[in-house]
């Protein structure tokens, strides 16, 4: 797959299960006249076009342009749209940074290492960000069961990975390039029992 088309890939992929309810409750509303059925289904159409909304307002700070070059987005957009799009019954984000105007590539790494620390808990858990002290970066540590990351995703983030990047593998490869063009250095490892995605 070409490398321009991946993370289209993901977005799609984001899409595809909300969408998908959209159109299913809409056809239940067609064709089913039992009020509590229906009364389901919009609930369900509601629901799922929030979800859609969540994912495509993070979607558009974290992969799109954002503005013109030299753009600056407040951090306070980019903690709405990840409390958006990851926080839920078990996941919860505590987040410690002050509300500020930064380079829109330094929030889209932000919004980019969330979704690998989000990843390095599947079952849920607690993403806490923190500002580096003396420095422009961003701590996320990712609390919760079985946290781990994998030494591919190491690689990824490095920008030397040992195989080729595929979808699963754009997302950490895609956030070690913008750390790169922010002039940082982006790692993701195991702390007893958290996983510390850092960039300084």
């Amino acid at each position: 797959m070409n490398a321009a088309l991946k993370p289209c890939s993901r977005v799609c992929h984001d899409l595809i299960s909300p969408v998908g309810a959209i159109v299913n409750g809409a056809e239940v509303l067609e064709e089913d006249k039992d009020e509590e059925t229906r009364t389901f289904a919009l609930d369900l159409i509601k629901k799922s076009a929030g979800q859609a909304s969540a994912r495509l307002q993070f979607c558009r700070l974290a992969f799109g342009a954002a503005g013109s070059a030299g753009a600056q987005i407040e951090t306070g957009d980019a903690e709405t749209v990840a409390r958006g799009l990851l926080e839920d019954d078990k996941t919860k984000i505590t987040w410690n940074l002050p509300r500020e105007l930064k380079p829109k590539n330094q929030v889209k790494l932000l919004l980019n290492m969330l979704i690998v620390a989000g990843g390095a808990v599947p079952r849920g858990g607690r993403l806490t960000v923190d500002p580096v002290q003396d420095g422009p970066g961003f701590r996320i540590t990712a609390s919760g069961l079985n946290a781990r990351v994998t030494a591919v995703v190491a690689e990824l983030l490095s920008g030397n990975p040992t195989q080729p990047v595929d979808a699963h593998g754009i997302q950490p490869f895609y956030t070690g390039i913008l750390a790169r063009d922010c002039g940082l250095a982006v790692t993701a490892v195991a702390e007893g029992e958290t996983v510390v995605v850092a960039a300084c």
